[in-house]
């Protein structure tokens, strides 16, 4: 699919026409992750005319791009190949991961299809381009099967380096504390040894503290304390202007936007709609199928669904956002019938096929990005 959208790609910001593959997978975001590991990230914030903040390498974390230089360091690859390569062994890992957590809830057919699923899913193709959710999913499996196996002190690598990698520590450092005081509360029942509780809280803690370091670190080096969250709002600036983060407002800004603007319909109905996507979403995660993969997973998908709520404007990065859901694909996978199965891959490899055209293709001035 990617060397078929790359022989009639077009002239863009970041290639001529028709790039070869490499190059290909190496646009959008991809850039501004090379531009962090050849270049770091400026001491000063770059204003706009009116005084704004402008788009900068602060949005992106260094985990993966230090990755890759490492790569590039010892192999001698270019940036292109060494971030192609360090995303697929990092998809590679986060799969075989996948597989082993959710064998340790469902049964073995069922997790060897929830891992086609994960690997076939729609934005499955962020596993072989210089983007850094690959990475990012492997340490999010990691840290959740050995959140689900309580080997805590175990976490805190996975935690930490990951809080580096994609901004949703504070999402990971809810789900761990609703996780302790979940054991808390069936402590009787499931046992939870003072060890246990020391070693949950301390990873809960590091969670917290790890997800609020690269803000700190931000407005540390710029000398501007909400540099980071400066930075990031300037990616929503193009649909609804400058405006402040305040929290579990962006949904409804985008609902707004998305059906007032976009649909010229009436914004109520977007409001509408979300409350109801939610209320779906809500009877869902008590459903029989994802109260199959255990307290603990469904613990994250809330959380991160929450964290997600709190800070991010949907747009179309959104299907790329939801991509730390992952672990319900295990609730898609449980139907045994096989023209189901088959029609899931299908229906998949289609929406991967659309998320591609509609998302990486660029197309003139393209408003899409993944």
């Amino acid at each position: 699919m990617m060397l078929v959208l790359a022989s009639v790609q077009g002239a863009n910001p970041w290639t001529g026409a028709h790039p070869d593959y490499f190059s290909f997978a190496n646009i959008w975001d991809g850039r501004w992750y090379q531009i962090v590991a050849e270049s770091g990230y400026p001491r000063t914030l770059p204003l706009g005319d009116d005084g704004t903040v402008q788009q900068n390498a602060w949005a992106f974390l260094p985990a993966y791009p230090v990755v890759v230089r490492f790569v590039m360091t010892i192999t001698f690859l270019p940036w292109e190949v060494a971030a192609v390569f360090v995303s697929f062994a990092f998809g590679l890992a986060a799969a075989l991961v996948f597989y082993r957590m959710m064998a340790s809830r469902l049964a073995w057919s069922t997790s060897l299809f929830a891992t086609v699923l994960f690997c076939v899913g729609p934005t499955s193709p962020m596993f072989q381009v210089a983007y850094a959710e690959s990475m990012y999913l492997f340490l999010l499996m990691l840290a959740l099967y050995l959140m689900m196996k309580r080997r805590y002190w175990w976490m805190l690598i996975p935690v930490v380096i990951m809080a580096f990698t994609r901004p949703s520590g504070l999402a990971f450092a809810l789900a761990m504390g609703l996780h302790v005081v979940y054991r808390w509360f069936v402590r009787k029942r499931d046992g939870f040894s003072v060890r246990e509780l020391v070693a949950s809280i301390t990873v809960t803690v590091v969670a917290l503290v790890a997800g609020l370091a690269w803000p700190a670190i931000a407005g540390w080096v710029t000398g501007v304390p909400d540099a980071y969250t400066a930075t990031e709002l300037t990616w929503r600036a193009d649909y609804i202007g400058r405006v402040h983060l305040v929290p579990f407002t962006p949904w409804f800004q985008g609902a707004q936007w998305w059906f007032g603007q976009f649909l010229q319909v009436s914004p109520w109905l977007g409001y509408i709609t979300l409350v109801v996507v939610l209320a779906l979403f809500a009877i869902w995660m008590f459903s029989p199928a994802v109260r199959r993969l255990g307290v603990d997973l469904r613990l994250w998908v809330v959380s991160y669904a929450l964290y997600l709520l709190a800070v991010f404007f949907p747009q179309s990065s959104t299907f790329r956002i939801l991509a730390p859901m992952a672990p319900l694909a295990g609730a898609l996978a449980q139907p045994k019938s096989k023209a189901y199965r088959i029609g899931m891959v299908l229906l998949f490899l289609a929406l991967q096929w659309g998320w591609l055209l509609i998302c990486w293709g660029v197309d003139g001035y393209d408003w899409s990005p993944p």
